[in-house]
């Protein structure tokens, strides 16, 4: 089928497309503007577990769909690797659990999506470990399940979420954006997810903590 896209040529000077950007750009930042009045506290609550359950040799699982699978890998990246080039430091272990397309359809395809996470996290996790979900609506069924696997394994559960949904009541620390704007949440979560990883790092390794 032939797809017919619109002959739009957007103008540099056009005025309703200039405000549309300042908009975005301006209700973007004041839900950051909440989010730092609202969240300082539960953020720092996230941080010391996930810095506990490292310094008693665990590891971080990550969970979450679309926009938030690629959340997950990133905050991966930044703990395994790093966040910041001001001090070196051994990588910190952290797994996406969204990134193996084997696993992740082949499961789908047999048991259903719903299980897609909660299935690696019976298999990967531990006692001790932590499971990030990130969820923008705070519905998501497979990262309920994913969390609800952790605690029967005795691991701590964080949500990033949006939504005020569920997800909220059923994690360990929930961090909560207060919107159900997916943009503007992932958005805000992109922020929190770098002050996680930043917090993490200084307090294990730039204070000679190893």
């Amino acid at each position: 089928m032939e797809t017919h896209y619109s002959e739009i040529i957007l103008d540099m000077d056009n005025n309703l497309w200039q405000e549309k950007i300042r908009t975005h750009l301006r209700e973007s930042a004041e839900l950051k503007t909440q989010v730092s009045q609202t969240c300082a506290s539960s953020i720092l609550t996230a941080a010391n577990l996930i810095i506990e359950s490292y310094r008693n040799g665990g590891k971080v699982l990550l969970c979450g769909n679309g926009g938030s699978a690629a959340d997950c890998q990133h905050m991966a990246a930044e703990l395994v690797s790093r966040l910041t080039k001001d001090f070196d430091r051994p990588g910190l272990p952290a797994i996406a659990l969204t990134t193996d397309t084997s696993i992740i359809t082949a499961y789908a395809n047999d048991c259903g999506f719903d299980g897609v996470f909660e299935r690696q996290v019976q298999a990967l996790g531990r006692k001790g470990d932590v499971l990030i979900g990130i969820s923008t609506s705070g519905k998501s069924v497979n990262i309920t399940r994913a969390v609800n696997a952790a605690h029967d394994l005795g691991m701590k559960t964080l949500g990033l979420l949006g939504g005020n949904g569920p997800l909220n009541a059923t994690v360990d620390v929930a961090v909560l954006v207060p919107s159900s704007n997916t943009q503007y949440v992932q958005e805000a979560l992109l922020s929190v997810e770098h002050i996680l990883c930043g917090i993490i790092e200084q307090v294990l390794f730039a204070q000679g903590d190893t």
